[in-house]
């Protein structure tokens, strides 16, 4: 039973509004339990959680939505609508819920932006087009060199505003999105309005990992599924480079730190996004970008497919429910 508050209740709330949007849901639960105003306020913070699951970062509000499956109100992660090289410290704490959007240190943002030439050491843009407001297909950094696959855009480094035409996928979310709580899949991603086909929608946001920290962490995530019911959202992407000798591999891990598209389901028949690897110019690493593969309704499910090798013994069934599943979900070694 939770308890009044004491004489200094004015002040204790103050700084509680402060602090409790730092606090994970399990810190919060039990923050709640102290008093009555703290429990309001813990509610509170609950309700704008649910109601927008990129804590600000995107234009448009993402909402949880679970209304007759459980009790399971939101997902906790770090939210972070772009690449990002994994912090060798403790996950930094992010604020969810107040009134004020602070993002994730910006060190490992310029240091993913140093690794893949976008910038030097001092932080100094490199390389652009020198367009003042290009239409797209003027523009020479929408060349495709060669690889039907990767797009090129334009970067930093590049004159031209955000309004440019070569700059669709820089913008983040692109299309009015909701996260759906569903009984056999868990969570996944909705459309909230008609997207076009041949439409970006949002690219793959998380940490960019290593080829052996991939390996460890997907030991680790087979190790927590196996003890109950997890699911991880990391994701591997090979480029098979034009003279066929070489694969450029991306390891992009959005369980702890991502945005909305670690939600996306998997489909057997492929789904109604397609993936394709878009470049900025003057950067190294290419980033996964989804477009619409067909006309996608209001209310229709946003899913696309994770392969088609499976190698696990137990593998995890598949509730995709079109006419080609598998019953199993894809699986190989990372």
């Amino acid at each position: 039973m939770t308890k009044r508050c004491n004489a200094t209740e004015p002040l204790l709330v103050e700084c509680a509004e402060l602090v409790l949007p730092y606090l994970t849901p399990w810190e919060l639960a039990s923050v709640s339990l102290t008093c009555r105003s703290l429990l309001k306020l813990s509610r509170s913070i609950t309700l704008r959680r649910s109601s927008d699951a990129s804590r600000g970062f995107e234009t448009l509000p993402i909402p949880f939505l679970n209304t007759t499956v459980d009790s399971h109100p939101y997902v906790h992660f770090l939210y972070t609508p772009s690449l990002l090289l994994p912090s060798p410290l403790l996950l930094p704490r992010q604020p969810w819920g107040g009134s004020s959007v602070v993002s994730l240190s910006a060190a490992p943002a310029l240091l993913l932006a140093q690794s893949v030439g976008l910038v030097d050491a001092s932080g100094r843009t490199l390389s652009g087009c020198d367009c003042q407001a290009c239409a797209g297909s003027a523009c020479p950094c929408a060349s495709l060199d060669g690889l039907d696959d990767v797009g090129r855009e334009c970067g930093p480094g590049c004159r031209c505003g955000p309004e440019c035409g070569n700059r669709a996928t820089r913008n983040g979310v692109a299309v009015g999105v909701k996260i759906v709580r569903d009984g056999r899949k868990g969570w996944g991603l909705h459309s909230d309005q008609f997207i076009r086909k041949g439409l970006f929608v949002f690219e793959y946001a998380g940490e960019l990992l290593t080829t052996k920290e991939a390996q460890r962490r997907h030991q680790y995530y087979d190790e927590l599924a196996s003890h109950g019911r997890f699911s991880s959202a990391l994701l591997v992407v090979r480029e098979h480079l034009p003279s066929g000798k070489a694969c450029l591999r991306l390891n992009i891990d959005a369980t702890r730190i991502g945005n909305v598209a670690r939600f996306v389901n998997h489909s057997c028949d492929g789904g109604n996004l397609s993936t394709k690897l878009v470049r900025s110019s003057g950067a190294l690493l290419p980033r996964l970008c989804f477009f619409a593969s067909k006309d996608i309704q209001v209310d229709e499910e946003l899913t696309f497919s994770y392969g088609e090798i499976r190698k696990r013994a137990n593998e995890l069934p598949c509730f995709c429910n079109s006419p080609f599943c598998f019953g199993t979900l894809p699986s190989e070694d990372t």
